[in-house]
């Protein structure tokens, strides 16, 4: 009996003590997620800080460095993240200018797509409906459009990092009508050129963007504002701390040719557009950067090495973009390119491209390895980084316009070696 009573005892002492453990477990794991709860609070102070004082770091640079030269009577809009000079005669921006910083990398929001109309534009902004209609019929939302895209010039990507940065970026006055195919082609291509350039480099990059406006431009049909369709649209981009720039002009048109194509120098944008852009920097290094109309620099990964495909061609001969129309046609044609890169696998096949590098290639000339020895010379070494003209016929591989090489009666060099 005596040994019963120290057993239960015992085993109810035992019970309390784990009572009590579990208890004092419980509280430490609360107490530690209280200190967790305490510590993403402070986290989020710290990053709404930060997000301020980046606000405030790119009106200060756009002022000291980024913003183009007004005229009388323009008035510049400033909102949280970038500037514009509205103008109401084409009810478009002129200009935006903004900073794509590289919190882009780690910035996660998405579009917001609360498109609306611009309040600091004293005569009024473009609004909805000169860019579509719509109407709820049978419970379901029904959109008129008028053929263009509501094309961002700051893209909303840029301002991931802030919502509202990027909740602004959908404001009308930073819309101009763009051909649907350009907008979600070329266009996006090159932003995103611009962005992977900021995140490969880390550094801030200065970008103006714009429509060109002339008194020419028709009308987005049914607009009630009367909104200008431009033929034209540009994009510069600087790099502060590397001191190299670049532009593009673009045509607003469902663009084939790849984005490197359009580059040009700071110089030509303001002969075209009348505006005179980063004139608050010193005059040397203006004048330089203005001059460039080099695009290498921006390019990242193995497109570094990409050109722009060839116009002044032979008699006879296309590039690598017109190639892609005689996709097996059966008829042999010469397609005339820069090789940017060449590949001899382990079996001894030789892959070329033209133009642009893999995964991107679009243009490629295969050599198999039983036909390797009708050159005189190793074609993966001798066609490196030379101009030249193939003819065969065009057969498509994976999506790609490739061509077939036996022989070097096959090749013609543009340049000298």
């Amino acid at each position: 009996m005596k040994t019963n009573l120290l057993l239960y005892i015992s085993v109810f002492v035992f019970a309390i003590k784990l009572t009590f453990a579990q208890t004092q477990t419980d509280y430490l794991i609360k107490d530690i997620d209280n200190q967790i709860g305490v510590c993403y609070k402070k986290i989020d102070s710290l990053k709404s800080e930060k997000e301020i004082y980046l606000l405030k770091h790119i009106r200060q640079e756009l002022k000291k460095y980024g913003l183009p030269k007004t005229e009388k009577g323009e008035k510049i809009i400033f909102h949280k993240a970038y500037a514009l000079v509205y103008d109401e005669d084409y009810e478009q921006a002129k200009w935006v200018a903004h900073i794509i910083l590289p919190e882009i990398a780690k910035g996660a929001i998405g579009r917001t797509n609360d498109f609306r109309p611009d309040s600091l534009i004293e005569t009024g902004s473009a609004v909805e409906q000169d860019y579509f209609l719509k109407h709820e019929e049978n419970g379901k939302m029904i959109y008129d459009g008028f053929g263009y895209d509501r094309g961002h010039l700051a893209p909303s990507a840029d301002f991931r990092w802030s919502a509202q940065a990027l909740s602004e970026s959908y404001f009308y006055s930073n819309m101009s009508p763009q051909v649907p195919e350009f907008n979600r082609g070329a266009w996006a291509k090159l932003e995103g050129i611009l962005r992977s350039y900021v995140i490969q480099n880390n550094v801030e990059l200065f970008v103006v963007t714009g429509p060109v406006l002339t008194k020419d431009l028709p009308v987005v049909p049914r607009s009630i504002n009367k909104v200008r369709v431009p033929k034209y649209f540009y994009k510069i981009a600087y790099d502060k701390t590397n001191g190299v720039a670049v532009a593009f002009l673009m045509p607003n048109e469902d663009i084939q040719y790849p984005v490197e194509t359009y580059a040009v120098s700071i110089d030509s944008v303001e002969a075209v557009t009348g505006i005179d852009f980063f004139y608050n920097l010193p005059d040397s290094t203006e004048n330089r950067i203005e001059a460039e109309k080099n695009y290498k620099p921006f390019m990242t990964g193995a497109a570094k090495n990409d050109v722009a495909p060839l116009k002044n061609l032979p008699k006879g001969a296309m590039n690598t973009i017109e190639a892609w129309g005689y996709i097996n046609s059966k008829k042999k044609v010469k397609v005339c390119g820069t090789v940017v890169s060449t590949y001899k696998s382990k079996k001894g096949n030789i892959f070329i491209n033209l133009d642009k590098s893999f995964p991107h290639q679009i243009f490629s000339i295969t050599i198999w390895a039983k036909d390797v020895p009708n050159f005189s010379y190793q074609p993966e070494i001798e066609l490196k980084n030379r101009k030249a003209c193939f003819f065969g016929k065009i057969k498509e591989y994976k999506g790609t316009p490739s061509m077939y090489i036996s022989s070097e009666k096959q090749i013609d060099f543009l340049d000298k070696p």
